[in-house]
């Protein structure tokens, strides 16, 4: 769509860069979270930003997951999982749940967590959280990710608390 505004810059599509797309998906601002769940009968977790409420009856939410990630592996299996929406308090989480833990690393370790009605540790001092089983996945050909949707199944948390938000300087990597 083309502006009548004379004042509106028209950009030509075949000068588009990679530096053009970082910086336009960069803007795109999302919150911070810790999608955590149990595979092998042990507790999992990994940083996430790419999550949004996907719908309201029922309720649910998508969550984008590269398709190495061993919580895709979880997922397809049928496991449930658990958004865990950061507060504004816990930006000291991202450096813990940033990378894959070392083996025999505890990445819970020290922080106050509560188990959900399915077992799965959730964060006691999170804004919110919420369990959901996976009812649906997108998988893009020839993408890095694949689109999860779960369905909510139960939440808790801290909703007083403001939510941990992000902005990145470039949209195409982390």
């Amino acid at each position: 769509m083309q502006s009548d505004d004379a004042s509106s810059p028209v950009i030509d599509p075949t000068t588009l860069t990679d530096e053009c797309f970082g910086a336009a998906l960069g803007r795109i601002p999302s919150g911070l979270f810790i999608v955590t769940w149990r595979a092998e009968g042990s507790d999992r977790a990994m940083l996430a930003s790419w999550v949004m409420q996907a719908g309201f009856n029922p309720p649910l939410v998508s969550v984008a997951v590269g398709i190495t990630r061993d919580l895709l592996a979880a997922i397809r299996g049928g496991g449930a999982f658990v958004v865990n929406v950061l507060s504004d308090s816990q930006r000291g989480l991202l450096g813990r749940f940033g990378k894959p833990p070392v083996p025999g690393d505890d990445p819970f370790a020290g922080l106050p967590t509560e188990r959900t009605v399915r077992g799965i540790i959730a964060l006691a001092d999170a804004a919110a959280w919420l369990e959901c089983e996976p009812v649906a996945e997108a998988l893009p050909i020839a993408a890095d990710h694949a689109l999860v949707i779960g369905r909510i199944t139960a939440t808790g948390g801290h909703p007083e608390l403001a939510p941990l938000t992000h902005l990145r300087r470039n949209g195409l990597k982390y």
